[in-house]
């Protein structure tokens, strides 16, 4: 079994891992509402804020699970 971090050290400044988690899914979540936005797929969306929630959760979800072990 894979040990769960319990902070990380990032410019000598302690941070948990769900924070870390959360930032890079609002990251991934922002590259993927700008892409949807370049190819005009969101003309088809009724409410993009809640779109752009969703993909953060999903992101998060995936990020924390897969690569930093939450």
């Amino acid at each position: 079994m894979i040990p769960v971090p319990s902070e990380f050290a990032i410019a000598e400044v302690y941070m948990p891992p769900m924070l870390v988690a959360i930032a890079l899914g609002v990251a991934a979540a922002m590259l993927t509402s700008r892409w949807l936005t370049r190819r005009r797929l969101t003309r088809f969306i009724a409410h993009p804020p809640l779109v752009f929630l969703s993909i953060t959760a999903i992101y998060t979800v995936v990020i924390g699970t897969l690569f930093i072990g939450i």
